[in-house]
Parts: structure tokens; C-alpha cells; sequence
């Protein structure tokens, strides 16, 4: 039977992996994290890391928001490539912004081997590949910077990736030996239990209602009336900002994706890479680690939900008519597709820093296609903050940039 959902794949591969109470009583910490994703977890290990007694809540169950509907994509490239991004905003910030995203993918590989990790961590290539012969001019200056700044990357003409990939119609692109995918719903749940074992405190389908700044800390209130008295609080609540913070900093998109079924002799070329082109909105790929292949793309303005998960399978024939494009002879046998909304940033860099109008208090939002490398930098930025010192990257990412 073809089965066709609109749930997240990871969230019916997984199924319920934990379960965890609502606040019942008033609590003290010295942070307290809001928002239980990939970014709540990463930031939530850190604190406890730094020796801090961390409570974490979420008005959801854990991971049920974006994080679900992730494609876990580990990639050091930015949705606006490197010379691009010097022009924006220079080339120290550029290089820098590049080289952490990379070395955030170290960073989740030890991660995954401290917590004996089974959410798949694999180490892949990147194929970014010019999907118009006119990208193919821009695309070689974008291999250039990365080669001229010390990234380890290597230019393929078409007949390269027809013979190694066996991509037709494409018309050369950069492959990057830096790179990994993951099961980010799963890998969120393990830093967790790892966390908890180590005194993190979690209650999920507890929502904040209202934050009171008081001297120095915060007391906040949540949906059932209790508080929770916190030193700092840490925002991690994704594309949710935008109805915290009211400047437009952020621009919601719906993006789609499709799973296969399982066929690991048929997607054996693309096992260990990662896969996307220079579209607009691009198309993306990558296999899982139970050899499906997870495809995405389709991207658009967001508006609401129920607009968005109305066009599902419009978006589904999109997404396989643009991947024929390349794999002519292909028949895609599709299990699951769902939509899910991301933020996107006018330089495609995160927002990681504090916030002018709420006091004692961190956001770690990691817009943008590799938002779960954003946040992995963030762990670091955070755990400077708590000793108020700045990271190098705080210039970059900061509101009001």
C-alpha cells in the first residue's frame, strides 16, 4: 500500500520516543530554555554542560515542531554563498560564518558519538550542482572563494557528475567533502534522556504566557498559572519569533518534501552525498539511513497552514517533475510527503544574541537551510553569555545587523 501523509516523516518513523510531565509547581533555575527542538537540546546540553541548573519547556510535546519536519541536511554552505556573502557583510564575517557552520559539523559528530547516538549520523560529500548553464559562470566564482579560503572542494563539469552520480542535464557544480546528515527528531531525544540523566529538568505542553523582569531575573508565568523564577532565559522557538518580536527580521517560507520507499540498491551514488542545485527555490537531497530517498523543494511565502498543507501534492508533482530534469528514466515511488515553514534572512545568517527589549535574556534562532549547524555554533555563543563575554560571531548575527 503507498501510504501519503502530511505527518513528518521522523515523527511517524520514531513514534513517541519519550514522554515528559507539565510543570505542577513553581520552579527556580538559572536558565530556562523555551522551546524543546534540535535547538532546545544542543542549548539545553550546553548549560548543563557549564555546570547550570537548566529547565527546559515547550508548549508542545518535545521535537513536534519544526524539528519534525527537518531534513537534516549537515552543511557548512549557506543559503547565500561565500562571495555573495562577503559582499553583504565583508569578508572576515563571510569566512568566519563559513568556517563555523563547518566546524559545527565536528561538533555534532562528537555529540552523537558522547551520547552513543542511533539517529544515523553519517559523514556525506555536498553536490551543489548549476541546474542552467548561465549558473555555471557564478557557480565556478563560488568554487573559487571556497578554494581560495581553504575549504577542501573540488569542481565537477557535467560529465563528471554524469559518471559519478548519474545526473543528466546538469551543467557542472562544486562537491564538498565537508558534510553529514542525520535523524535530528531522533538525535534531539537522545541529547535529551543524556541531559536528564545529568539533572536537566523538561515539561513539555507548558507554555509561557508571560515573562515579568524583575531584578536580576526573570519570572515567568506559564499557561496553568505556575512560575518559574530564571536567572537568564534562552529562546529557541525557530520561525515562532516572529510573534514575539515584532520588527521584520525574518521571512516565513513553506518548504515540501517527499520520502521514498525503501530501494537501497537504487540509491546507492547519492548514499554518501548530499545533493542540491542552484534553482530558485532550489531542490534538494539526500538518501536516509534506512535507504529511502528524501527529496525537497517547492519553496513559497508562507502564510498560513492550512494554505500550505492544501497544495501537498501540487508540491509533490513539482518537486519529481524537477527531479526528472535530471534523472530522466526515474520512477519515484513516493511513502510520505509533508510541508513545514523555516525562516529566511536577508544575508541567510542566523539571529544568535540578545535582544534590546527583553532583559536577562538569549535568543538561538538558526534560520535559514542549515539551521541545525547555526545552532550547534550557538551552544557556544550561549555558554559565553552566560559569562558575558561575546563570541566572534556576535557582530554577525545580532539583531538590528
Amino acid at each position: 500500500m503507498n501510504l501519503k501523509s502530511n505527518e513528518p516523516f521522523w515523527l511517524l518513523k520514531n513514534g513517541l520516543m519519550a514522554s515528559y510531565p507539565s510543570l505542577k509547581s513553581n520552579e527556580e533555575c538559572d536558565v530556562l530554555i523555551i522551546g524543546g527542538g534540535i535547538t532546545g537540546s544542543l542549548i539545553a546540553h550546553q548549560m548543563i554542560e557549564d555546570g547550570h541548573k537548566t529547565i527546559i519547556i515547550d508548549k508542545r510535546e518535545l521535537c513536534n515542531g519544526s524539528t519534525s519536519a527537518t531534513t537534516s541536511m549537515l552543511q557548512y554552505e549557506i543559503d547565500v554563498p561565500l562571495y555573495k556573502l562577503k559582499e553583504k557583510i565583508g569578508e572576515k564575517g563571510a569566512v568566519l560564518s563559513y568556517k563555523a557552520c563547518s566546524e559545527a559539523i565536528d561538533t555534532l559528530e562528537k555529540l552523537s558519538q558522547l551520547t552513543k547516538s542511533r539517529a544515523g549520523f553519517k559523514r556525506k560529500k555536498s553536490l551543489y550542482f548549476a541546474s542552467k548553464k548561465k549558473d555555471a559562470e557564478w557557480l565556478k566564482k563560488e568554487y573559487e572563494a571556497r578554494k581560495q579560503n581553504g575549504f577542501n572542494v573540488e569542481w565537477l563539469e557535467a560529465k563528471d557528475i554524469l559518471e559519478k552520480f548519474e545526473f543528466e542535464n546538469t551543467h557542472g557544480g562544486i562537491l564538498s567533502k565537508q558534510g553529514a546528515s542525520i535523524d535530528a527528531f531522533q538525535f534531539a531525544h537522545e541529547l535529551f534522556m543524556h541531559n536528564v540523566k545529568k539533572g536537566l529538568k523538561i515539561f513539555d505542553k507548558t507554555e509561557m504566557i508571560k515573562v515579568e523582569e524583575r531584578k536580576g531575573f526573570n519570572l515567568v508565568t506559564v499557561d496553568n498559572g505556575f512560575e518559574i523564577k530564571a536567572k537568564k532565559i534562552i529562546y529557541c522557538i525557530g520561525y515562532e519569533s516572529k510573534n514575539l518580536l515584532k520588527e521584520n527580521f525574518v521571512n516565513l517560507k513553506s518548504t515540501y518534501a517527499v520520502v521514498s520507499e525503501i530501494d537501497n540498491d537504487k540509491f546507492k551514488n547519492i548514499s554518501s552525498t548530499l545533493v542540491w542545485n542552484t534553482d530558485d527555490p532550489y531542490l534538494y537531497m539526500r538518501t536516509t539511513d534506512d535507504g529511502r530517498l528524501l527529496i525537497g523543494g517547492g519553496d513559497e511565502d508562507f502564510y498560513d497552514a492550512e494554505k500550505r498543507d492544501a497544495i501537498l501534492h501540487k508540491k509533490e508533482k513539482e518537486i519529481l517533475k524537477n527531479l526528472n530534469k535530471i534523472k530522466p528514466d526515474y520512477h519515484f515511488y513516493t511513502d510520505f510527503i509533508w510541508a513545514g515553514t523555516f525562516g529566511e534572512t536577508k544575508d541567510g545568517l542566523p539571529y544568535i544574541g540578545e535582544h534590546q527589549k527583553f532583559k536577562n535574556s538569549f535568543f538561538v534562532l538558526g534560520f535559514g537551510g542549515n539551521g541545525i549547524t547555526f545552532s550547534a555554533i550557538g551552544m557556544e555563543m550561549a555558554s559565553l553569555f552566560m559569562k558575558n563575554k561575546k563570541h566572534p560571531l556576535s557582530r554577525y548575527f545580532k539583531f538590528g545587523r
